[in-house]
């Protein structure tokens, strides 16, 4: 399976570096410049210590680069987190990125598009550019993990979102609220 990753400049790095970790998929990686800042500030890592955990990095300005042509397969593209100017730029069509031209290729193929948002609150624009993307089969993952299992600590409350994201790319369960009654 290949999976692209965006890293863009909102907060919740934490996310971004848990699922390159635990996804065992081939990962494709471009961080935006406000991504990398994020990274700095919020981990003190910069993009090139997550070359371990993915095939290759691809320069947010690089529209030349594979990702960005619709020739090119792939499964699935994950924005974690995204922010909402990205998210923006993606409802209005905007592909000036390597990132925002990623998500049109995505949506025009039909790929598996997921945005991981991390803002709260929501302003009435941003709420319905994500339903116009929900609609067109994006799906709108905002960043909140669960709580119905009682994480003791941070890691575990980052563990459950990302369990939940592979779960949504079809690599993996996550804990389901009383979930083992099915079993």
């Amino acid at each position: 399976m290949k999976i692209i990753v965006g890293i863009t400049g909102s907060s919740g790095a934490v996310y971004a570096v848990d699922f390159l970790k635990q996804c065992h998929a081939d990962k494709f990686l471009i961080v935006s410049k406000w991504g990398k800042v994020l990274l700095n500030d919020e981990m003190k890592m910069a993009e090139k210590d997550l070359q371990q955990y993915v095939k290759r990095e691809f320069s947010n300005d690089d529209l030349t680069a594979p990702t960005a042509s619709g020739s090119n397969k792939f499964d699935a593209f994950v924005i974690l987190p995204c922010s909402t100017s990205t998210l923006g730029k993606i409802a209005s069509g905007i592909g000036d990125t390597l990132i925002t031209r990623t998500a049109q290729v995505a949506l025009k193929e039909r790929y598996k598009l997921i945005l991981c948002v991390r803002e709260t609150p929501l302003s009435t624009i941003t709420l319905e550019q994500c339903a116009k993307l929900s609609l067109n089969g994006v799906i709108i993952m905002p960043i909140s993990p669960p709580l119905y299992f009682i994480p003791k600590t941070a890691d575990e409350y980052v563990r459950a979102f990302t369990e939940k994201l592979l779960h949504a790319l079809n690599l993996g369960t996550a804990k389901g609220w009383r979930s083992e009654e099915l079993e």
